[in-house]
């Protein structure tokens, strides 16, 4: 049997000789003189899962026990369900405060950036300020702006020919207003735009990122279909492909996610989970530069290379992992502030989700390189341990 001795919640140790073998060749704890020290969270995936013995001053110590004397930290459970999962499946985990050889920087993945060029259109529109919708007035040159540069939709959905005029929503209104494309016949740019912030408080941030990609070449579209704000075809995208087979069809979406906003992780993953069913690439927006809130990660972990298990022993560390609770709330702030510690310490994150059933579900964050943007974008994939 394991024996692991109790002194205090950060001072768990291991001295029977036996023990401390069977553990270092799991890589379990750290060296401590003649010791070996344990995490807490080591000690009762032990105690649950290797059946070890833990006593403090003679007498046995539960799993309960134990947990309890950690004073209850934030996210404790889904801390240990995400280190247990991790621990199951073969590999290691380790806390976030043991020393690891660092390698180079968490790769980050390059998108082309173009810029740009609108024709000197002289448009002119109604906007219908209850469905935030502008319907434009010249047909010929409505049609060409959408054929050309895909603003609007001309005709119908997928079926251009059935109908003779353009709707612009509320972003390419606003954004060809800014590029003096089109003038608004019975509304300002100001009341436009004061209209849309009184319909969602976050018009102000999805604008910015609506802006960011289409002054890159990008063509910005809605999500809806998807559960995701908007979706998006890189530079060079045209409603039918130039092979002629049709519609195009986008291979990204984009959810936005202000610093100042708080998402339930629950909604959070559904969105993921939508995208990924239709083969689309998950791009988490966070706009702006406001500041972020310390979330550290918890674990640093290593992974598979060519279908073995690394260790301390033969590798370098591949992710960082963030813990959550499917009931939890995350905020951008926390968001932006865990990605930017796991940047610091040149790890790639990953965010880990525990649901009420305690299945671990991973989530792959990795950064998006957009030249020119003040923005962070980061690309969310499933990780498959």
């Amino acid at each position: 049997m394991l024996e692991l001795e109790y002194k205090s919640k950060n001072n768990i140790y291991v001295q029977d000789q036996s023990t401390k073998d069977i553990l270092q060749r799991g890589f379990f704890g750290s060296a401590s003189k003649n010791r070996l020290k344990l995490s807490a969270i080591e000690a009762l995936y032990l105690i649950d899962v290797r059946n070890a013995r833990c006593t403090a001053k003679g007498h046995d110590m539960t799993f309960s026990n134990l947990a309890a004397s950690v004073s209850n930290p934030k996210r404790f459970i889904a801390k240990y369900l995400t280190y247990k999962d991790w621990r199951d499946r073969g590999l290691v985990i380790k806390t976030t405060d043991c020393p690891y050889k660092a390698t180079n920087k968490s790769p980050i993945k390059a998108y082309p950036s173009g810029k740009l060029s609108l024709m000197q259109y002289k448009l002119h529109g109604v906007f219908f300020s209850s469905d935030l919708t502008t319907i434009i007035s010249e047909e010929e040159e409505g049609k060409e702006l959408y054929e050309k540069y895909w603003f609007g939709q001309y005709g119908s959905y997928k079926a251009a020919d059935r109908g003779h005029l353009n709707k612009l929503d509320i972003y390419e209104t606003l954004f060809l207003m800014e590029k003096n494309v089109i003038t608004i016949q019975n509304f300002t740019k100001a009341a436009i735009a004061k209209a849309a912030a009184s319909r969602r408080r976050d018009f102000n941030k999805m604008y910015e990122v609506y802006k960011d990609w289409r002054e890159k070449g990008y063509v910005i579209k809605t999500g809806f279909k998807f559960g995701t704000h908007f979706r998006v075809y890189f530079p060079g995208a045209k409603p039918t492909s130039n092979t002629g087979n049709g519609w195009m069809h986008s291979r990204h979406v984009i959810h936005v996610f202000p610093k100042d906003s708080r998402l339930l992780i629950s909604e959070w993953a559904r969105a993921i989970r939508v995208a990924h069913s239709v083969r689309k690439t998950f791009i988490l927006a966070v706009p702006g530069n406001a500041s972020e809130r310390r979330l550290n990660p918890d674990f640093i972990l290593y992974h598979r290379r060519g279908g073995e298990a690394e260790n301390p022993e033969n590798a370098s560390p591949r992710f960082v992992m963030i813990s959550l609770g499917e009931e939890e709330y995350l905020g951008g702030r926390e968001f932006a502030g865990a990605i930017t510690e796991a940047k610091r310490i040149k790890l790639e994150p990953i965010l880990a989700i525990a649901d009420r059933e305690t299945a671990v579900t991973y989530y792959k964050v990795r950064q998006i390189k957009l030249p020119g943007s003040d923005s962070d974008y980061y690309e969310i994939d499933w990780l498959q341990p």
